[in-house]
């Protein structure tokens, strides 16, 4: 058989996966702050994490970003997401780089990329950024 059937994957191992994606945006400067871990974590709970699933997804997801050397791992079940739901996880996104006031070079490289990969329009990118900074200064 040459290709595989998709299969569904569980709730939390997708939720892991989005935070896998959050962690490595929040890593990316090579600056993790609680700041940005208080942004992942309040995002997997908007997303359908239950606060006692969410220290084990969290955990399972460092693991998971540190032993991946792509973006790709992270982003290929979020494209099937809705909507409202990538926008979300781009909200959360650009909230953890303003987190700290200011986006490097290395940061708005991996958002354009990340725009590519999820299917969002420059424009859709562009009025989030600018609602996040407006919201963060």
């Amino acid at each position: 058989m040459f290709f595989k059937k998709k299969e569904n994957l569980p709730k939390n191992n997708f939720l892991t996966k989005i935070c896998a994606l959050l962690i490595h945006a929040a890593k990316i400067d090579e600056n993790y702050t609680s700041i940005e871990e208080e942004i992942i974590k309040k995002t997997i709970l908007e997303l359908g994490s239950s606060e006692e699933d969410l220290n084990q997804i969290i955990k399972e997801s460092k693991v998971i970003e540190e032993n991946s050397n792509q973006i790709l791992d992270f982003t290929k079940e979020v494209k099937s997401l809705p909507e409202k739901d990538k926008i979300k996880i781009i909200e959360a996104l650009w909230s953890i780089i303003y987190s700290n006031k200011n986006a490097d070079t290395y940061e708005t490289n991996l958002m354009r990329r990340l725009a590519g990969l999820l299917y969002i329009d420059n424009k859709t990118m562009g009025n989030i950024k600018n609602k996040i900074k407006k919201d963060k200064f």
